[in-house]
């Protein structure tokens, strides 16, 4: 079933972004495509579902608010979504690491080891979908995120006010501000979004999608390549998930 264009208006922050998504009941709003053929489909109030617990394990263990440095270690990824708008949910700042992160508060990763000394309270990813538990030994006092988030209430208990002029998103490139972070709506469609681009450029790509009441069909980069190389295939899930090629 083809996906019919939405406009609500422009969204001017990400509270207002997931209320529209909670709002949308069973409708896809992001459809995964990861290696070893893993497909995963989030409707909207799923994926405000996944971001809603995340954002009570953030305040709730790591105080997390305005001024805090949350860096996302994690590639190209539908959780890596989940993750950063529940940090920005919080009003906390999203660190990415080619930004240098020095001194974090909190750092998320599905790589322990390269943040195991850093003194940072330490959340552990893993990427796999059906996964229930790291599959790899926690550093100490590291939370694993598998097992962790579902934990956590399904509506967002209490979350501090979001600063509109602290910073949001950190690169290497620059910073974004909270009162600038979701871009101009886009058009309503549902777009497939080439995973081999820069996190924050698909962190931004998503944002706008789903101010414009669109859908994201997100591939990771194997997949991309993949499907560059074979255009039948590229043409079959195009066809299947009904979603324009004009992204990436």
């Amino acid at each position: 079933m083809q996906i019919a264009p939405r406009s609500g208006g422009p969204v001017p922050d990400v509270a207002s972004l997931l209320a529209r998504l909670a709002a949308d009941g069973g409708r896809p709003r992001l459809t995964w495509y990861g290696d070893d053929g893993e497909r995963v489909e989030l409707s909207g109030a799923v994926l405000a579902n996944w971001v809603s617990k995340t954002v009570n394990l953030l305040v709730e263990e790591f105080d997390a608010a305005p001024g805090t440095r949350v860096v996302v270690d994690l590639p190209v990824h539908w959780r890596t979504a989940v993750w950063a708008l529940a940090a920005w949910r919080a009003g906390a700042t999203v660190v990415l690491p080619d930004a240098g992160a020095a001194h974090p508060d909190v750092v998320v990763t599905d790589t322990p080891d390269r943040w195991a000394d850093d003194g940072a309270d330490l959340v552990v990813v893993s990427l796999p979908a059906l996964a229930r538990r790291y599959d790899g030994e926690l550093p100490s006092g590291a939370i694993d995120a598998a097992s962790a988030v579902m934990t956590y209430g399904d509506a967002i208990g209490w979350v501090p006010e979001v600063e509109p002029d602290q910073e949001a998103l950190v690169t290497a490139t620059g910073g974004v501000r909270h009162k600038g972070l979701v871009p101009e709506p886009g058009d309503g469609a549902r777009v497939l979004v080439d995973g081999r681009g820069a996190v924050a450029e698909l962190l931004r790509d998503l944002l706008g999608v789903w101010a414009g009441s669109g859908s994201v069909v997100l591939t990771s980069p194997a997949t991309a390549v993949e499907l560059e190389q074979d255009e039948a295939r590229l043409t079959r899930l195009l066809s299947t998930e009904q979603a324009q090629r004009t992204r990436g």
